[in-house]
């Protein structure tokens, strides 16, 4: 019994529950040999232009477990922080909750690194991607200064220990929180090699397509989020083969409108054009990686700024737009001439009037 492929049109965001009621119905009346497949054809949005929903900061010395293009589902591994531990024989004579801020100056050529201790505080107000201005008191008894104009890039909670060695020396760790060993006691001999703090593994807190910026001594991962979007809004597909039955059960389904028709005859949707359908919906073939399509709300001669790679700071007019490439080109002057670059759409941003 050979099936075609047919369009029930619904209302626009029933869609769903239309393509469930059809295979239940399926199902419950034993159909499969006259109704298969179900679909609601949609593709996966990444919009470049809003802002990232997830970003991680890692040494260069993680090991990561993604690459920029990679699209990754929530839990997913990113990376991996290897564990740390005592370099030198000693005693543990400090143990105290830290408060680890990073400022980065906005063109992310200079930072600062402060240590702030939990019984101060921070001051009110800050918090990752908060604005800091050079002289803003950082701690809450306004004993700790911001020294650059920026912004907070990491905000942490960390384990200060401080070993004195058998040296007289001191070693100073600042290790994180969620992994710190909590067998490490104050005055406590410890020799080295000893585990002060386990792996540390960080997982994405949502769908999404990887980004990974490296900047000197760090890496970070940038993820933006994922949405999906009905390809043909108030339409769902059955792959049937018609009969009265067939179509009467259809039709007594809650919010099917009709089947879209001619002269009152359901209309088979053309296998080539029904190839192309099943090709764009991320729904149909699994073992096929799922293609992601990137937004571009920028326009041909719109003012963007590049924020990766070797004109990281630069600013130009958008020339020519490459969809099927996820290419822009733009213009840059360079030593007082005119210069077009290539540039994938995630090393630039518009510049907001």
């Amino acid at each position: 019994m050979q099936k075609s492929w047919y369009i029930v049109q619904t209302y626009s965001g029933l869609e769903q529950t239309v393509k469930e009621s059809i295979e239940q119905k399926r199902d419950l009346f034993k159909l499969h040999d006259r109704i298969g497949r179900v679909i609601v054809p949609e593709e996966r949005i990444v919009d470049v232009k809003g802002k990232k929903i997830e970003k991680s900061r890692v040494p260069s010395t993680a090991k990561l477990h993604v690459s920029s293009g990679d699209s990754v589902s929530k839990d997913s591994m990113l990376a991996e922080l290897p564990e740390i531990r005592v370099k030198h024989d000693g005693r543990v004579t400090e143990l105290r909750n830290m408060r680890k801020l990073v400022i980065e100056s906005i063109d992310r050529k200079n930072s600062r690194t402060y240590y702030v201790p939990s019984s101060r505080g921070i001051e009110s107000g800050i918090r990752l991607g908060s604005r800091l201005r050079e002289g803003m008191p950082i701690s809450k008894d306004k004993s700790i200064f911001c020294e650059i104009d920026g912004k907070v890039v990491q905000n942490d909670r960390v384990k200060k220990i401080v070993i004195e060695t058998v040296d007289d020396e001191e070693d100073v760790y600042f290790v994180p929180f969620e992994t710190f060993n909590k067998s490490i006691k104050i005055h406590q001999d410890i020799e080295v090699g000893t585990v002060l703090a386990d792996k540390k593994i960080l997982t994405a807190t949502t769908d999404g397509i990887v980004e990974i910026d490296t900047y000197g001594a760090y890496k970070e991962i940038k993820i933006s989020k994922v949405t999906t979007r009905r390809l043909f809004p108030g339409y769902v597909f059955v792959e049937m083969y018609i009969t009265e039955e067939t179509w009467e059960l259809i039709k007594s389904i809650e919010h099917v409108i009709n089947f879209v028709s001619n002269a009152g005859q359901p209309i088979p949707v053309k296998p080539k054009d029904m190839k192309v359908i099943l090709g764009l919906s991320r729904t149909e073939i699994k073992e096929k990686v799922e293609a992601v399509k990137v937004e571009i709300n920028m326009d041909i001669g719109e003012r963007v700024k590049i924020k990766s790679g070797p004109f990281e700071g630069f600013t130009g007019v958008v020339k020519k737009i490459r969809l099927e490439r996820n290419e822009i080109t733009v213009i840059v002057t360079i030593f007082g001439r005119e210069t077009p670059v290539i540039l994938h759409v995630s090393e630039v941003e518009k510049i907001q009037n």
